[in-house]
């Protein structure tokens, strides 16, 4: 497949060598900042970005930039009707808005907070646990992550993707709080926290505590190879349903869309 890489920054770099590792073209690379990039945008220009991408003939799009940008990038690449990964976060609130615009105007994305397999396998075992410990109310949950100082936003979206899951196992809890406490917290509040330091790749920790004990799971990412591998792996799947009709054109879709069967 010849796929176009819009953001160009570390990340980009890893996803066009591990998608050419795989067997595939790349039909170009577009950045705002990146000068080793084949196409060189002004900022804030997506109609430029879109117009690199089709005339580069790529058949597939993944987009890794920065949460300031993916909206309007989102908008400018979909009317394209290419398959588009998204893997910049930061957009949970204007789903509903992306969802609205690929039924019009007949593009189809996928997108994830993660697309490490690692990190989809940890969601499923976060789930049980959090079933588990719903039937013994002496247990607290928290949820804790920890990035390298160059990430744009927090908590992560994986954080989030965390929370929400604890929640559909722990029912108890019923509101995510991301801010810090002035008083004591609430029985029914998740509190999700974030640190940002040096280089680390990603780590991911749940906790359930009690008087007895503390039961922690945790998620470490020793690079973003994972992320690479399973964005690279899900636009390949995003193509070939589309074009077998296995999912239909116009939509958006998750991990469990592109990956039937395992998330």
């Amino acid at each position: 497949m010849k796929i176009a890489f819009v953001g160009y920054g570390k990340m980009g770099h890893m996803l066009e060598s591990t998608a050419i590792a795989l067997g595939h073209e790349s039909a170009v690379t577009v950045d705002v900042f990146a000068k080793d990039a084949k196409v060189l945008v002004p900022e804030g220009d997506a109609d430029a970005i879109a117009r690199a991408v089709k005339e580069s003939g790529a058949e597939g799009i993944i987009e890794f930039t920065h949460p300031s940008a993916v909206m309007t990038n989102i908008k400018a690449l979909l009317p394209l009707q290419l398959p588009l990964v998204v893997g910049t976060t930061g957009w949970n609130d204007k789903v509903d808005e992306v969802a609205s615009l690929a039924s019009k105007c007949g593009g189809s994305l996928m997108h994830s907070a993660n697309f490490s397999i690692g990190v989809n396998m940890f969601y499923r075992i976060v789930e049980e646990a959090s079933r588990l410990v719903n039937n013994f109310a002496e247990y607290d949950a928290a949820v804790w992550e920890m990035h390298h100082n160059q990430k744009a936003d927090s908590p992560s979206g994986t954080a989030l993707d965390i929370a929400r899951r604890v929640m559909s196992g722990l029912k108890r809890k019923t509101e995510i709080v991301t801010d810090e406490f002035k008083q004591r917290p609430q029985p029914q509040q998740l509190h999700v926290s974030s640190t940002r330091c040096g280089t680390v790749p990603g780590t991911h920790k749940v906790f359930f505590d009690s008087v007895a004990d503390t039961i922690e799971l945790t998620h470490t990412a020793r690079s973003r190879q994972g992320f690479a591998s399973g964005a690279v792996h899900a636009l390949e799947n995003l193509k070939k349903f589309i074009d077998d009709g296995s999912l239909a054109k116009g939509k958006i879709y998750g991990m469990s869309d592109v990956f039937p069967g395992m998330f």
